[in-house]
């Protein structure tokens, strides 16, 4: 059993919230200026009370409230906040995860009125990536955004962190507060693990250069949390990554190699899933992994075509791209190919619609409906994927010494060679004629070498 503390923030609300912790869901709308979730909402909270269950905790209630005027204190008014309360006492929850974000002071006042541990989206999900990290790598990433997290959280109304800490010797003044203490030990291990990750970042854009220099395209996965990315990588590479009905089920990201028509051989990326709001500690965390999407040859974006907020969820992953400067105001900077997945969920009616919409957008980035789960449309995306890597190959001819071992076998293991013959160089030397076909990126490789 896993067990995992939300932070002690008061001193007051105390102890260990373990799997099976009964758990109120509250999203709060926020109305102000016009805004609002409007029909977005009611998906908003069934993914609150996901984000809840892929930690086990137990939703025993979740509801949605309006806010017509933020609170400064509580972010709630004062009979929200008693709804809230009397929601607790009558499922006997232990904890209040609040769908949105709170400030240090709403969070601790919320806390002191409702007598319960209160976090946020933000810790929520800090504390699904904590559980989920697999790899060292992981681990420094989610601690990094973790205890920048924290480092809001400290704020001088906490009773445990006002005493003070005297001088030694002959230095005067009363010394320094716990919450400065605390503060400095923060800031010295984030700028320790910052050296560590920024070694991992060095390390794998090393692995990087590499790749690049060998022939192999890299296609990356990216996709909405739980939209089925895991399971189309199991599928097209026989691995057993963790592919759950869960959100976030992989963090981790996870590199395979496929055979694709034309390619001798390919590289597939499984990367985090994206969420909305995903907070900006853990998008600069995990930057370094998310890097990897940016020298990819192809992007697969995986959809939940199932999900009626699917839309929204490819709205999301798009700024997420373009915050990596993937995608620009002239569009993609990377080719992209759209994995509609889950298709077998919809129905006849449902399908023939999405048909239209793939004939309307012919224009736009190419489309694949699949099953990753049945397996359905699995070989039309593979040859989708082979052609866009193969997309202005030319057939060459080149005279190489028999000498030259190296560049012969090259273009035997990752050309389509199409007729080979005995010759000879202009200096008389044996040789062979190759026709073969190249891609551009090939043909450049090929001429380094």
């Amino acid at each position: 059993m896993s067990t995992f503390e939300f932070g002690n923030n008061t001193g007051e609300i105390a102890g260990e919230v373990t799997r099976g912790a009964r758990a109120v869901v509250v999203l709060p709308d926020i109305k102000q200026r016009g805004g609002g979730l409007g029909s977005d909402a009611e998906s908003r909270l069934e993914e609150g009370q996901g984000l809840a269950r892929a930690i086990g905790i137990e939703v025993v209630d979740a509801f949605i409230l309006p806010i017509r005027a933020v609170r400064p204190a509580t972010l709630f008014g004062e009979g929200q906040v008693e709804r809230i309360g009397v929601a607790c006492n009558q499922s006997d929850a232990e904890l209040v995860i609040v769908d949105g974000s709170l400030s240090a002071i709403q969070q601790r006042n919320l806390e002191e009125k409702l007598k319960r541990k209160v976090i946020d989206r933000t810790g929520l999900i800090l504390e699904i990536f904590g559980e989920r990290a697999a790899t060292a790598e992981g681990r420094l990433q989610v601690e990094l955004a973790h205890l920048d997290y924290q480092a809001g959280r400290l704020v001088r109304s906490w009773t445990h962190l006002e005493r003070q800490r005297g001088g030694f010797g002959f230095l005067g003044g009363p010394g320094e507060t716990q919450i400065e203490a605390d503060r400095r030990q923060i800031r010295g291990r984030m700028a320790r693990l910052r050296k560590e990750l920024e070694q991992v970042r060095r390390t794998r854009g090393l692995h990087r250069e590499r790749r690049q220099r060998a022939p192999w395209p890299v296609i990356a996965l990216v996709g909405y949390t739980n939209a089925g990315k895991s399971t189309l990588f199991n599928r097209l590479t026989g691995a057993d990554v963790m592919a759950e009905d869960l959100l976030f089920a992989t963090l981790d990201p996870t590199m395979r190699a496929i055979r694709l028509s034309g390619v001798e051989k390919a590289i597939l990326s499984d990367t985090v899933g994206f969420i909305s709001e995903l907070p900006t500690q853990l998008v600069a965390a995990f930057r370094a992994t998310l890097e990897e999407v940016t020298a990819a040859d192809v992007i697969v974006h995986v959809r939940d075509v199932s999900n009626p907020a699917t839309a929204d969820q490819k709205a999301e992953v798009e700024q997420i791209l373009a915050d990596l400067d993937v995608i620009g105001e002239g569009g993609s900077k990377i080719p992209i190919v759209e994995a509609w997945n889950k298709w077998d969920l919809l129905t006849a009616e449902e399908k023939a619609m999405r048909r239209d919409l793939i004939a309307a957008r012919i224009a736009e980035v190419p489309v694949v409906p699949i099953s990753a789960l049945t397996g359905a449309g699995v070989d039309a995306l593979l040859e989708q994927l082979g052609q866009m890597l193969t997309g202005g190959a030319q057939i060459l001819e080149f005279t190489i010494p028999l000498s030259d071992g190296q560049r012969i076998a090259w273009l035997h293991a990752h050309g389509d060679i199409q007729e080979e013959a005995e010759a000879e160089t202009a200096g008389g030397d044996p040789a062979l004629r190759i026709k073969v076909r190249l891609t551009q990126r090939e043909l450049g490789r090929f001429t380094a070498l």
